[in-house]
């Protein structure tokens, strides 16, 4: 078990495995780092050098009295990248997507380039959907799975939930202008069917200046586990390529916009 301290707090990580450029997965709400260690992961450890972490309040990192925040999760990430003390490719998945966009905003010294999976800039742009509470039916299983890793317990379970709910009905708070202003390369990529409408998507792609897009047919937002050779090799495809891409019929790029 191994933890690092993270802005005055005990942050469970997973030490760099591979060689290469660093990469850090960034675990999305109500999960932990475990889960893209287990699907991403393993492809991209033969290409990189890849390390994760679990934010406060997920996997086996307590948590505080604090609420949930894009700010605080992307000041949890910037003390880990500041940590390992190296720039490093980001890959994040649901809230670990805008975390990693919050963090190429702010501290673009930090961040080579961007996988963002399952994101969104505004609460707005999520699907209807049934909020998950205490109260649904899922809950004790996810209450059981909780208990197992964290060191609050599984009674503490019913916070955590709650925090996220507040977190996903308010933040983040985005324009596209904000988006405009991230200078790092970015790969914007989802499911067809998604958490994130496809409108909203496809403005994330065109207000990001030089980024790209990946819409995985037939998939949800449980993209990175129904298809994961797949989205691994389009990640690693994108790490590894040379950037302004070239190609036969640019139209966008040939103008240099989103």
């Amino acid at each position: 078990m191994a933890y690092v301290e993270l802005r005055g707090h005990q942050t469970w990580y997973q030490p760099a495995k591979g060689r290469g450029k660093s990469v850090v997965l960034l675990h999305g709400g109500l999960s932990s780092s475990t889960s893209l260690w287990h699907s991403v992961g393993p492809g991209l450890r033969k290409h990189f050098r890849v390390s994760a972490f679990d934010r406060r309040g997920h996997g086996r990192s307590a948590d505080t009295d604090q609420p949930f925040s894009i700010d605080a999760m992307a000041d949890e990430t910037i003390a880990f990248l500041e940590y390992l003390g190296k720039r490093s490719h980001l890959v994040g998945h649901s809230d670990g997507a805008n975390v990693a966009l919050a963090v190429a905003m702010r501290r673009p010294d930090l961040v080579r380039r961007v996988v963002a999976v399952g994101g969104n800039f505004h609460y707005s742009g999520l699907m209807a959907m049934e909020a998950f509470t205490p109260q649904s039916p899922g809950f004790a299983d996810f209450a059981q799975d909780f208990g197992s890793k964290s060191p609050d317990g599984a009674l503490h379970a019913a916070v955590v939930v709650e925090k996220t709910r507040a977190l996903v009905e308010n933040e983040p708070t985005w324009s596209v202008n904000d988006l405009a202003t991230i200078t790092r390369p970015v790969l914007v990529m989802a499911g067809d069917d998604d958490v994130t409408t496809l409108a909203h998507v496809g403005d994330m792609y065109e207000a990001i200046s030089n980024a790209q897009l990946a819409i995985l047919p037939g998939a949800s937002h449980g993209v990175l586990k129904e298809h994961t050779k797949v989205a691994t090799s389009l990640i690693v495809h994108y790490l590894q390529s040379t950037l302004p891409p070239v190609t036969r019929a640019p139209i966008r790029r040939r103008t240099g916009e989103a």
